[in-house]
């Protein structure tokens, strides 16, 4: 039956999503005749009649809810429609821009893997946690603004690849490692901090001490901590393959994401739906391959409640390190804080770093350092209330398998930018706009871990023998299971603290989020993408303050992490 309900709730999902999209020109309130003739030809004069006969032709006059049902019965029939802005069959176009977003995903996914595979082996070697700076910075780099510097240095100073088009393997090396080098970062940083207490699991010594090598250890205990970490290797897929609407839009890459941004602009609704229901597709495969493979790794031990948990060993992290990242930050935004963010001075146009500007200032002569501590309340105070609300979202979800599994996999696979869109239609772009949307997205990857971990400590065999001693369902969820979760998804929504300031960032550089003269720091690299050769350290200023903020995630998580006991009859 939960296999049903989990079925139904995908499903509900999925209509409501392509639902919303069908409403979008309504939701914005603006006439969707007068976007497609302005899509269709910029010069063409605006008459009623003109407009009539658009609407005629796409048969507007029949309502939203007409359209959605004409759509609708065409799906069922294997049709998407025509795109209304080109006239071309939207089937072929989707097709054709998930097979590139597909093969961008597989180069992206291979260099992820190779990077955590690199952050996970001294692990592995030494036994023990590391601190994890390295894999918070680079997991806290820009995805488009890395784009905008492996193009201007591998592709324009060095001339070593191709820096845009699609016409051959070579085109997807640069947006490959844009996309990998920062998903990476996070499964290696998952692992590396999942590992140490697998291996001090009493099996280990047990194995060392029969002989069994070094290389065999390594492999049970990379299989032993993989299953609550599956989903989110799932969700990073889906995330390569939706999620890379930046990177797609600088390398001028024909992907499916790209499309969808494009149809979204125009209002090209058959278009639009139809991307938009391949990326739902694309997400709801990815969760039902991962949730088998977790199965399949886990073998019978969660079916027979036959699994013993070791108790959480966070990295020891010394307390300087994250009092040294909080005094640089704190000095930084409170030095900016004491300068004008807006006062203007052409003369001082792209003047480099000095005392009266320590990190120069941009294209309209505004002091960088200034507007860098101004905008850290938008990013960074947004950035914890949003990670706030996916904490508790995803944890409440993540003990409803039916309805957090359906809900998990169709929120994932929606982009931030087509998110962005639909809440910019309704509310207008702006913070809490962007705020909203990456809310809506950004609780996934913790409810899958919470789900995961939650399975796993409900089937451990100490808990069976305390439900057979008597203990009543509220005493094992309360005293055992949320303790259990709570404590590791917490861990992990401080890790995403940064990737969510990332995602608010991005919509920013999208002009979806925080609109000018606003500091934001996603206003920040829009503003500074243009000139990044000229002014290099106004365009690094917000990175580095991404990657500042990341290191100090990660450190203050190592800390708050308190070690739990968790007791097993095969102790």
């Amino acid at each position: 039956m939960t296999k049903y309900r989990v079925a139904a709730v995908r499903t509900v999902a999925v209509l409501a999503v392509t639902a919303l999209v069908g409403l979008l020109p309504w939701l914005s309130g603006k006439d969707p005749a007068l976007g497609l003739l302005r899509a269709r030809s910029a010069e063409q004069e605006a008459t009623p009649e003109a407009l009539a006969a658009i609407r005629a032709d796409l048969g507007l006059d029949a309502g939203p809810l007409g359209l959605l049902g004409r759509w609708a019965s065409g799906v069922v029939r294997g049709d998407l429609g025509v795109s209304w802005v080109t006239g071309a069959e939207v089937l072929p176009a989707v097709l054709s821009g998930l097979q590139v977003s597909l093969a961008l995903m597989g180069a992206a996914l291979a260099v992820a893997l190779l990077l955590g595979s690199l952050l996970v082996i001294p692990v592995l070697v030494r036994r023990r946690g590391t601190s994890g700076v390295i894999a918070a910075a680079l997991g806290a780099l820009p995805e488009f603004l890395l784009a905008t510097a492996l193009l201007i240095v591998c592709g324009v100073l060095l001339g070593l690849l191709p820096t845009s088009g699609w016409t051959g393997p070579v085109d997807m090396v640069l947006p490959a490692l844009a996309l990998g080098i920062p998903a990476g970062a996070l499964l290696g940083r998952l692992v590396a901090d999942a590992l140490p207490a697998v291996l001090e699991e009493r099996w280990v010594e047990l194995w060392r001490g029969a002989g069994v090598s070094r290389t065999q250890i390594s492999k049970a205990g990379l299989k032993r901590v993989l299953p609550p970490l599956v989903p989110q290797f799932g969700m990073v897929v889906v995330g390569l393959t939706g999620g890379a609407v930046a990177v797609e839009t600088i390398f001028a890459i024909p992907g499916l994401g790209r499309t969808a941004l494009g149809a979204a602009k125009y209002q090209d609704l058959p278009l639009l739906q139809g991307a938009v229901l391949a990326l739902l597709a694309l997400g709801l495969l990815a969760g039902a391959l991962s949730s088998w493979l977790r199965r399949r790794l886990l073998g019978p031990g969660l079916r027979d409640a036959g699994l013993t948990l070791s108790a959480p060993r966070p990295a020891r992290v010394p307390a300087a390190v994250p009092v040294a990242l909080a005094a640089i930050l704190a000095v930084t935004i409170g030095w900016g804080l004491l300068r004008d963010p807006y006062a203007v001075d052409p003369a001082l146009r792209l003047a480099s770093p000095g005392w009266a500007h320590p990190f120069g200032t941009d294209a309209l002569g505004r002091d960088v350092l200034a507007r860098l501590g101004h905008g850290a309340a938008f990013t960074v105070g947004t950035a914890l209330a949003v990670c706030g609300l996916s904490y508790l979202i995803g944890l409440a979800l993540g003990f409803l398998p039916s309805a957090g599994t359906g809900l998990s996999d169709v929120a994932n696979a929606l982009p931030p930018v087509i998110v962005g869109i639909l809440t910019a239609a309704v509310l207008g772009p702006g913070t809490g706009g962007a705020a909203l949307a990456v809310a809506l997205i950004s609780w996934p990857p913790l409810a899958a871990h919470a789900s995961a971990l939650a399975g796993e400590v409900r089937a451990a065999s100490f808990l069976q023998a305390q439900r057979a001693l008597g203990a009543g369902s509220w005493w094992v969820l309360s005293r055992h299971v949320l303790p259990s979760v709570a404590g590791p998804v917490a861990r992990h929504a401080v890790l995403r603290l940064p990737g969510i300031a990332l995602a608010l960032a991005s919509l920013g550089f999208l002009g979806l989020g925080a609109q000018p003269p606003s500091p934001e720091w996603g206003l920040l690299l829009d503003e500074s993408a243009d000139y990044v050769e000229r002014a290099p350290v106004a365009a690094l200023a917000p990175v580095v303050a991404l990657c500042l903020l990341a290191a100090l995630a990660v450190s203050l998580s190592s800390l708050t992490t308190r070690r739990r006991k968790v007791h097993s009859l095969a102790a």
